[in-house]
């Protein structure tokens, strides 16, 4: 008999709406956001800093959280974005010791070990997390993990479940990272060349789903396997490529910041030139989730969906190999 209740925090998003409805037909389901949408399941209109969140979960007897909400695409307010990535997390967290509730999953971030010149070839979990401090959602992805960890050798009795989603990419993905592949062309500032990791959006509901069912812990990379160049992007979505200087790409930027006509700030080219490359061999083999889809495979699926681009994938590029 399946005894648990789950929680999801960020509820009406994209994933949360799709997993939500997706767990309802196993267990039943509640979640928190601070915009409700119509869903398959009962989203309360909470903010996760909002200290009523422990009664939430103990009048609705919650056994299982999915801490989802998060700010994904940051802008001015750092101290804004800090409150309810990190000090959000942080009344998650002590609500679900508060109300004894016994597995937490979180979705964390491949930006947590940061953008980094001399990060390896391929992160691995036990890599580093460095985070950038110039680049808000990073810097708060590392500062939340570096909390989880503090929480699970002070409330061993809460299991924690933790993935490292790379590029989230779908049919009708609409984010910042889409918006990189939407233009006339794709950069590649300096002329790095470093690789985009993907992972199709079903995988990272059906991974959710997967550890939740199974009362999963640990911590893994969530990555479809292989990785795409900037130069291969390119060529498979018939665009040009383009490569201008790390300071001419700063230096404009920089002015359309001044002028309040984009919320990027130089420091944060960074995002482009030193990708994380995310290794999902634990995923695989330890937590047992296999991605139904690669890399190349979860962004020609996006490229047709979001972009209306039909795009052949070379077989060199499909099996493109990795570290075992």
């Amino acid at each position: 008999m399946n005894n648990k209740k789950v929680l999801i925090t960020g509820a009406a998003g994209y994933v949360g709406r799709q997993l939500g409805e997706l767990l309802s037909e196993k267990m039943p389901v509640v979640g928190v956001d601070i915009a409700v949408r119509e869903a398959g399941f009962k989203i309360f209109q909470m903010d996760i800093c909002d200290p009523a969140l422990a009664e939430l979960m103990r009048a609705e007897g919650v056994t299982h959280v999915v801490h989802l909400a998060s700010v994904v695409s940051p802008g001015r307010d750092r101290a804004r974005e800090y409150q309810i990535d990190v000090l959000g997390t942080r009344n998650v967290l002590d609500a679900c010791v508060k109300v004894g509730v016994e597995h937490l999953t979180l979705t964390s971030s491949g930006a947590a070990y940061g953008y980094h010149a001399d990060n390896p070839s391929w992160l691995q979990e036990d890599h580093p997390l460095r985070g950038n401090p110039e680049f808000a959602y990073s810097d708060h992805k590392r500062l939340v993990e570096e909390m989880l960890s503090e929480y699970r050798s002070a409330h061993p009795q809460l299991k924690q479940l933790i993935f490292r989603p790379c590029s989230i990419v779908g049919d009708t993905t609409n984010s910042r990272i889409s918006e990189l592949f939407s233009g006339k062309g794709i950069l590649d500032p300096g002329g790095c060349n470093s690789p985009f990791v993907f992972i199709w959006d079903q995988d990272v509901i059906g991974a959710i789903e997967y550890g939740v069912m199974r009362d999963a812990s640990g911590i893994y990379n969530l990555a479809g396997d292989g990785a795409l160049t900037p130069a291969e992007i390119a060529r498979l979505l018939g665009k040009p490529l383009r490569r201008p200087p790390v300071w001419l790409l700063k230096l404009v930027i920089g002015v359309r910041y001044a002028l309040h006509l984009g919320d990027i700030l130089p420091a944060q080219v960074k995002f482009l030139q030193y990708r994380p490359v995310l290794l999902n061999t634990r995923l695989k083999n330890e937590l047992g989730y296999v991605p139904r889809k690669t890399s190349a495979e979860a962004f020609a699926f996006f490229a047709k969906g979001a972009l209306g681009i039909d795009v052949n994938l070379p077989c060199e590029v499909v099996t493109a190999e990795q570290p075992a």
